[in-house]
């Protein structure tokens, strides 16, 4: 297929993954000429980029529209939608330029398009994976470094979105050092992926708490790349419960969560006291991303999205 992808930023794991998969892919074009709208498949665009340009957006879907080419949006903060003001989200929702709306979470919001896509996030295998470390070598008490680890962003001043984060991982620490218990709590910031990497292999428990999309107030559905980047590397995670948990792993046999900081607490240590158990579902859990949850996979999702979409207009 031959795509076009508007990504300011980039979107570079699920770009590659569309080109593992023979697409090509034109960057940014947002004005493009019919001479590149020549023989193109489909248009995926940032879900936000398009909601703070609508008029762009509605100019570019008029014209993909005459030559029968589907605009796709990719929303991976729902449901605060990066704290956009909610009548921008009303004015998108009435324009609806969208054909497909694919989303890490499910749950309810604003009608955006058509048809819905649960489009979760992924390990981005480039970087996240084995290193060369085995399945088997993770069973040795010897191997591991930390108890309790947590890699990502706890500057809870200057983004005010993760504040819950760096609260709870502050008093986490805190209860966890009364108990005699080791932790490594990191802001990512400056960590390279190497770094990220060993630290994940290197601890007996990597936690997952809180995330950008739940600052509404209201806990997103949806998982974050941690919860697919920690299994694929081999690591082990323990996450705060999330809706969507159930669709992408097996409970108690892939996926380890929590409720709230108490039973965090006591989470931890029962798997420190288990660590068979522990291995046994950070194994079971690696074999599921590696094989369901890679960015190549989503990239299938979209591709047989885009194909049904074209099936299904042919027969209008």
């Amino acid at each position: 297929m031959r795509l076009i992808f508007n990504f300011r930023k980039g979107f570079t794991p699920l770009r590659e993954g569309l080109e593992a998969h023979g697409c090509e892919v034109l960057d940014n074009l947002w004005e493009p000429s019919d001479a590149q709208l020549a023989n193109i498949d489909a248009c995926i665009i940032n879900f936000y980029e398009g909601v703070r340009q609508p008029l762009r957006t509605w100019r570019l879907k008029s014209r993909l529209k005459k030559q029968g080419i589907p605009l796709i949006g990719i929303d991976r903060d729902a449901p605060w939608h990066l704290g956009i003001r909610r009548r921008r989200l009303w004015l998108f929702s009435m324009l609806r330029p969208l054909d497909i709306y694919a989303t890490h979470t499910l749950q309810p919001t604003l009608n955006f398009a058509p048809v819905t896509l649960y489009q979760a996030n992924a390990a981005w295998t480039r970087h996240y994976h084995l290193h060369g470390v085995t399945l088997e070598e993770m069973h040795r008490p010897e191997f591991f470094r930390y108890a309790v680890s947590f890699v990502g962003n706890l500057d809870g001043r200057r983004y005010r979105e993760h504040r819950e984060r760096a609260e709870f991982f502050a008093e986490l620490e805190q209860r966890l050092a009364g108990s005699g218990i080791s932790c490594l709590f990191r802001h990512a910031e400056n960590l390279s992926v190497t770094e990220q990497v060993e630290i994940i292999q290197r601890s007996h428990i990597n936690l997952n708490a809180y995330a950008a999309a739940d600052h509404g107030g209201v806990r997103s559905w949806g998982l974050p790349e941690r919860c697919y980047g920690v299994p694929a590397c081999g690591g082990f995670l323990l996450s705060d419960e999330r809706r969507h948990a159930r669709d992408d792993f097996e409970p108690g046999l892939e996926w380890a969560d929590f409720r709230d900081l108490e039973d965090c607490i006591a989470r931890i240590r029962h798997y420190l006291a288990c660590p068979d158990e522990s291995r046994a579902i950070a194994e079971a859990a690696h074999r599921r991303v590696m094989r369901d949850h890679t960015y190549k996979r989503r990239a299938e999702t979209l591709l047989v999205a885009i194909a049904q979409w074209k099936e299904h207009r042919g027969k209008k």
